[in-house]
């Protein structure tokens, strides 16, 4: 569900909500922010593979510029779509053959989550490890279609602004950093 227009966003993201993991969302939306968070983490405990959760999760702490813990989520909503998808877990091995990443469900979901991730990295100033991710988007997705182009931009530009031109040569992240392996909630 969009937290701002209350819209459901369940067959985007490969299957239903429970109804209850349903309420806590709509409580969220009608929260103040400094109740949102303990109301989405009840969200994603109450139903670990239901994957609006981690959107919402990842999206709502990146908006408060907390991005260790937009990158906790995402990790989470990563692996956990890598399952419903029967992808690897490790995001560098996941191939295009045969995987629906242009239909709405998990396979969908994991590569927007992979921009989330990368998204993340350049706000977090890992421009080497964005590079690096969105090298792997632009694979998985040649038509562009979960839009790592603007994410792209955003590289250049932070580059430029640091007057180096370019973004430094990617180098691979490992895709099980400490904040994939919390397993703390």
């Amino acid at each position: 569900m969009n937290l701002v227009t209350g819209e459901t966003s369940d067959e985007y993201f490969g299957g239903d909500t429970p109804p209850a993991v349903r309420r806590l969302l709509e409580q969220a939306a009608a929260a103040l922010p400094s109740e949102r968070e303990a109301l989405l983490w009840t969200a994603q405990v109450t139903a670990p593979e239901c994957l609006a959760v981690y959107y919402l999760l990842y999206k709502f702490h990146a908006q408060q510029r907390q991005f260790e813990l937009a990158e906790r989520a995402a990790r989470k909503g990563l692996a956990a779509a890598a399952r419903q998808a029967g992808l690897p877990t490790d995001w560098s091995e996941a191939l295009p053959a045969g995987v629906a990443f242009n239909t709405p469900g998990p396979a969908r979901f994991w590569l927007f989550t992979l921009k989330a991730l990368a998204f993340i990295s350049l706000r977090s100033g890992r421009t080497a490890e964005t590079a690096c991710l969105l090298e792997r988007i632009a694979e998985l997705d040649p038509l562009n279609s979960v839009g790592g182009d603007v994410i792209e931009a955003l590289l250049r530009s932070a580059a430029d602004d640091r007057g180096l031109g370019q973004a430094s040569p990617p180098r691979q992240p490992s895709p099980t950093s400490s904040t994939a392996t919390r397993n703390d909630g």
